[in-house]
């Protein structure tokens, strides 16, 4: 139900307007002054305000404009007995949606609050989906290099300065990136990621660049670089390390001139970028062996960022993998499980060599293979999904009860693993409950109809041996 605050000094005009509104089942609250329905929109969440111009104390054009600096997505709509074009115009300039006169005809009043309260559900669900879409992924982690790394964030984001991110693969560059664009004053702009190492060595200057219709061969039409697509924003240069030199030296030049020119083209175009580089190699290392440029070194490393593997910060696993268990369960539309102590500390003595992405994985396959609590035993079983079968705790059997090993070759991808496996399971606990529907989805934790809808998937039947 829609909430709607009156703000008139004539008693009548409040009354009326309450009667028609609350007719037609909208929450209605009235003052009779500026400054009292100023203070109510600002303690109290409104869907629309409808407010006299002329009014003692405060005038109605005074309320919208110290309204809307506080609450700037809440619609108005003006009301006077003394209506003209120029009142009209004056109140759409601050802000307001509409402008009705006094006495308000019926249908009009009601066809305009309907409208400005579709207005602003429209206004406030794109800015919710703005977030969802744009989200960053929080930083998570106590530790003292990651606690470091935020700080260091915190410090250089408001300036231009280019900043290197080192550190191995999987272990969170690409996150920092991204917040360093997120709390910059750039972040308004766009951020443009360039894989450097996924893109052909041959090519990697009209990616950057841009390229003129007719520069080479396959150019029929004219492209835009990555440079002129992050104007006014950042540039993320993945990878950098496997730039190839040509395309050093261009960058090189594009970072001291801030000008950039198209593959095939003469004229000089001006961007206002900042680079974020990050990479997994030693660069130093990389510049004694001639495959990276000294001078393209030190002018990204303004500021340098190394990110730790989850190895080196294993206090950290526990908070990172209840967030992604929590994230993971909200996507599949399943509440979500909760680890086991000695499922955290199994975790933790894992050898992490695939870092924060190999977390996630591992976390997400305990979800689909496990049952509601995550435990030790789980984690031991599903950690290295080509190493066993899963096991059964309850029998010690494998959920088929095969007597041979599975033969994971025949798994071209994860995904295919997981179909398979969550097949097993499902299956394996169907038997145990003499294929009870109801007690098997209780079992594991998931709604009947989507077991049903499992079992028709996988074509299970239940003489099937």
């Amino acid at each position: 139900m829609a909430k709607i605050l009156i703000v008139d000094d004539e008693r009548a005009i409040r009354n009326t307007l309450r009667e028609i509104l609350e007719y037609e089942d909208y929450e209605v609250e009235d003052v009779d002054n500026g400054i009292d329905g100023l203070e109510k929109i600002k303690n109290n969440d409104f869907d629309l305000v409808l407010c006299d111009i002329k009014m003692n104390k405060m005038d109605g054009m005074e309320v919208l404009s110290e309204a809307l600096a506080v609450k700037p997505d809440i619609p108005f709509i003006m009301i006077s007995g003394h209506g003209t074009i120029e009142t009209a115009v004056e109140a759409s300039k601050k802000g307001a949606y509409d402008f009705i006169s006094k006495p308000p005809d019926l249908n009009r009043l009601l066809i305009t609050v309907r409208n400005a309260l579709e207005r602003g559900n429209l206004v406030t669900e794109t800015k919710v989906l703005k977030r969802k879409v744009s989200k960053v992924r929080d930083m998570l982690g106590d530790s003292p290099a990651i606690s470091k790394i935020k700080d260091t964030i915190d410090r250089v984001a408001p300036t231009d300065a280019r900043v290197l991110v080192t550190g191995a693969n999987g272990s969170g560059k690409e996150l920092v990136a991204r917040w360093l664009h997120e709390k910059s004053n750039r972040s308004g702009g766009p951020i443009i990621e360039v894989n450097c190492a996924a893109i052909p060595s041959e090519l990697i200057e009209s990616e950057l660049f841009g390229h003129e219709k007719g520069s080479f061969t396959s150019a029929v039409k004219q492209r835009i670089g990555k440079f002129e697509q992050a104007n006014g924003g950042t540039l993320f240069l993945d990878e950098i390390g496997d730039m190839s030199l040509s395309a050093q030296a261009k960058v090189l030049r594009a970072l001291q001139e801030n000008k950039i020119t198209r593959v095939g083209g003469e004229k000089e175009i001006d961007v206002d970028v900042r680079v974020v580089a990050a990479t997994n190699k030693d660069l130093l290392k990389e510049i004694e062996d001639g495959n990276f440029r000294m001078d393209l070194f030190h002018r990204l490393s303004v500021i340098l960022i190394h990110v730790p593997s989850l190895a080196e910060r294993k206090d950290d696993i526990p908070l990172i993998a209840e967030s992604f268990c929590e994230e993971i369960c909200n996507e599949y539309g399943m509440p979500t499980k909760k680890f086991s102590e000695g499922a955290i500390e199994t975790l933790k003595a894992l050898p992490w060599t695939g870092n924060i992405r190999e977390l996630r994985n591992m976390v997400e396959r305990l979800i689909i293979l496990s049952d509601k609590v995550i435990t030790e035993n789980d984690v031991r079983t599903f950690a290295n999904p080509s190493a066993a079968q899963p096991v059964s705790h309850a029998t010690g059997t494998t959920p088929s009860q095969a007597s041979t090993s599975t033969n994971y070759d025949q798994f071209a991808s994860f995904q295919e693993y997981k179909d398979y496996a969550e097949k097993e399971y499902i299956k394996y606990k169907l038997e145990k409950n003499n294929w009870n529907v109801s007690k098997t989805a209780d079992d594991i934790d998931i709604q009947r109809s989507h077991l049903y809808s499992k079992i028709e998937k996988y074509g299970l039947k239940r003489n099937e041996q």
